[in-house]
């Protein structure tokens, strides 16, 4: 017996927590709306109120911490949850509403001008009489806010307008929250004609885009759900509004010549950003000229202006990123009681109902990357100065036209110093900053070689941290334009000119380096194909060595090339990969420690002079000290015996730091 009671004890339990775990969006919201009212007592729900208006809302937890509508402050009040009334003397809404016919309920839930026409149009005796319906019923400021001369027709004859548009309100079954899912439609009572259901997960009903102010009153013969809008009657398909409306002749024009009149017309749910005519005059003749005669450009720039669902304007409470055909993301908010797109109020005129979706027009128009040329992705962007070098360079025509290319453009703060000055190797530094083809970075691999407009060849390094093109690292995510790519790096492109012996020979900072390298015979090492990093000590780092020490060191080959190899990582790592801390293996076997801190590299805690000398087998960094070997250090061998030529070299680096340090205090 006791096993029976605790299984069906277990079960009752399981069974709320189904339940609970099945509640729509609505319930959700007014559960926490409940919970955050219960300690005024009983049924009672707190509610936030925009200030300076009467628009209440049941809050959710995200809401409820941050008292906020569209942008705009909230106040609390608390008053009874939808079915409940208050009871003299007692706290809380301990009493449910007495239960009674739907045109006794309209009254009793702030309903009473849509009772009044309920009578004067002789729907009384319908919604008195038993059956079971739903009427979504206008609350009183709704018909007040109704347009005079709307308002006039509908009750100058009452017997049909009026009639027809409360049985429109109409449903001829009980429909309650529950029951209410998103993207449905209900047949009204007005020539079957579909009412709009949106059930959106922010909690937020809307029926033909009037939000659902208490829903689920309870009746003998149906339920009661307020609304805060008079729903006019909908036949139009969205295709048919922008065939219709005169400040859409523009857009129509543009839907028909790229064929989505079928879609705008087919079933379903959308959203339709409408651009007005005045949005298509705002853009430069030549802007819009090249995208109308661009077929595939058009399609993607309308795709871009259709959300994949229906998204009425009540259900905007904050900010939400929504999907479009194009299959990009638009950031729809609001600010007060204006819609925002991607934070931009341009959402002249909302909510114009369509049986397929809803329309709203917007006076600016919504050019997506795809449809953009790589001149016109980047001008009012982070890489504007960039643009302006390759305009100036007269290699526009690379960015305008249909060629497929990938731009590397570096990013503004590159040239918070000051531009390059515009000459002839400026002109081909930029020319190499167009890849041959239309790149996506997701599908770059290391070690690919990209070639550029000036015949370069660059390397792809893929790292933990970065990916990068020779010493540039993507900076941003990539912008795909009609016809090129734009990638945003974080320096100027420097490409690889010879072997590094090549470079360190023809740079005269590095003559003493080279010296050694041809003593220790390592140039084959640095001339051959391969991928090394070289932290390559100047000739300041070499003077600062007592003028013994350094023979000693230059005369032993074997030895200088062990101290040498330390010096060389066996692998190409480009400052932008440097994190804190980076172990470089070196030929030498030792690992070489470089890391980077408020944009200062530094090798075995050594700063780096110069980053980045690019090379075909490698990079060079440029270093003011000779590194010395941490396995070779006699702390760290025990009581082996030190190498002779390493004392020369551990010395002689101790002597090097010291004279540096004079240097600086001299200065």
């Amino acid at each position: 017996m006791e096993r029976g009671v605790l299984l069906l004890a277990l079960a009752w339990a399981l069974g709320l927590t189904l339940a609970g775990a099945a509640r729509s969006p609505y319930q959700q919201v007014l559960h926490h709306s409940r919970l955050r009212g219960r300690q005024h007592g009983p049924n009672v729900c707190a509610v936030q109120k925009l200030l300076g208006t009467n628009r209440k809302y049941y809050t959710n937890c995200k809401q409820w911490y941050q008292r906020k509508v569209c942008g705009k402050s909230t106040v609390i009040s608390y008053e009874c949850c939808p079915g409940y009334e208050k009871v003299p003397g007692e706290k809380g809404c301990p009493a449910a509403l007495p239960l009674s016919n739907i045109y006794d309920t309209l009254g009793i839930v702030g309903a009473s001008t849509t009772q009044l026409y309920s009578l004067s149009s002789n729907l009384k005796p319908d919604i008195e009489a038993p059956g079971s319906f739903t009427i979504f019923a206008p609350n009183n400021e709704a018909w007040a806010a109704l347009p005079a001369e709307m308002l006039d027709s509908l009750v100058s004859n009452v017997n049909i307008e009026l009639l027809n548009a409360l049985r429109y309100h109409m449903v001829n079954r009980r429909v309650l929250t529950d029951d209410l899912k998103h993207g449905t439609s209900l047949p009204s009572m007005y020539q079957n004609i579909d009412l709009q259901i949106h059930h959106y997960p922010n909690g937020i009903v809307t029926v033909n885009c009037a939000r659902l102010l208490k829903a689920d009153h309870h009746a003998t013969n149906g339920v009661v759900h307020l609304i805060d809008k008079v729903i006019p009657t909908t036949t139009n398909t969205i295709q048919q509004i922008v065939e219709t409306d005169e400040n859409l002749e523009t857009l129509r024009a543009a839907v028909a010549a790229s064929g989505l009149n079928t879609l705008l017309e087919s079933d379903g749910q959308f959203t339709l950003l409408a651009p007005t005519n005045e949005a298509f005059e705002k853009i430069p003749p030549e802007t819009l000229n090249r995208i109308l005669g661009d077929p595939e450009a058009l399609k993607d720039l309308l795709n871009h202006h259709i959300l994949k669902s229906a998204m009425c304007a009540e259900a905007i409470i904050a900010g939400l990123s929504m999907e479009t055909l194009e299959g990009t993301m638009l950031e729809v908010g609001c600010t007060g009681d204006e819609l925002t797109l991607n934070g931009r109020p341009i959402i002249a005129e909302k909510d114009i109902l369509a049986t397929n979706g809803v329309v709203h027009f917007v006076n600016e128009l919504l050019i997506p990357d795809s449809a953009k040329t790589l001149f016109e992705l980047g001008k009012e962007s982070d890489v504007s100065t960039s643009i302006d070098l390759f305009r100036q360079a007269d290699l526009s025509s690379h960015l305008t036209g249909n060629e497929r290319v990938t731009l590397l453009a570096p990013i503004n703060t590159v040239f918070k110093d000051g531009t390059p000055p515009m000459n002839q190797n400026t002109k081909s530094l930029l020319l190499d900053h167009i890849l041959e083809e239309q790149l996506s970075s997701k599908y770059l691999y290391h070690g690919q070689m990209l070639k550029t407009l000036g015949g370069k060849e660059l390397r792809v390094f893929v790292y933990r941290n970065n990916l990068c093109i020779e010493n540039v690292c993507i900076a941003a995510h990539d912008r795909r334009g009609r016809f090129g790519t734009l990638f945003t790096v974080d320096k100027m492109l420097t490409p690889p000119v010879g072997t590094l012996m090549d470079v360190l020979k023809a740079d005269q900072r590095f003559s003493t380096l080279v010296a050694a390298i041809q003593s220790a015979g390592l140039m084959e090492t640095l001339n051959r194909p391969g991928a090394f990093t070289v932290f390559a000590p100047t000739n300041e780092a070499f003077r600062a060595m007592p003028q013994g020490e350094l023979n000693k060191l230059m005369g032993n080959a074997k030895e200088l090339a062990t101290i040498l190899k330390y010096h060389i990582g066996d692998e190409i790592l480009v400052s932008g990969a440097v994190g804190a801390l980076v172990r470089l293996k070196s030929l030498q076997g030792d690992k070489i420690e470089v890391s980077s801190k408020n944009n200062v590299v530094n090798v075995n805690k050594e700063p780096v002079a110069e980053t980045d000398i690019m090379a075909t087998n490698g990079v060079i960094y440029a270093v003011n000290a000779v590194l010395q070997p941490p396995a070779f250090r006699p702390q760290e061998r025990g009581d082996e015996p030190a190498d002779p030529a390493l004392e020369i070299f551990k010395q002689a680096s101790a002597l090097s730091k010291v004279s540096q340090r004079s240097a600086r205090l001299g200065k």
